[in-house]
């Protein structure tokens, strides 16, 4: 299955989220701090052997934040990804449209989150 593109990308500094509808009409709402603790960069991740969707989150919001964080800027990579320049100077990670789309949490009544 081919991962959806993005139709529409929003950061929303003020509401402390980015918000993503997929060219699918999935609409995915992401916390930054919580997008913070998921950087996918081996660094964040620990070392090159734990990359890869085994060691993916189930979504989002199963992560506890340390802290709050913001996001300075957000840059599209190729056609491909987003790299976030965050407030504590860290911008090695790569989030990919696969990656992104893949955490996208939950809505309230348990469904996927449709616009």
């Amino acid at each position: 299955m081919t991962t959806p593109r993005p139709a529409n990308i929003e950061l929303d500094r003020d509401a402390g989220e980015l918000r993503i509808t997929w060219e699918d009409g999935r609409t995915c709402a992401y916390p930054l701090s919580n997008l913070r603790e998921a950087c996918p960069c081996a660094d964040c991740r620990g070392g090159h052997d734990q990359m890869g969707r085994e060691h993916d989150p189930e979504h989002i919001l199963v992560l506890k934040p340390a802290r709050s964080y913001g996001v300075e800027s957000v840059e599209i990579v190729g056609n491909y990804a987003l790299q976030f320049f965050w407030d504590d100077g860290h911008h090695a990670g790569i989030y990919t449209w696969a990656y992104l789309y893949h955490l996208c949490p939950p809505s309230e009544d348990g469904g996927e989150k449709m616009q």
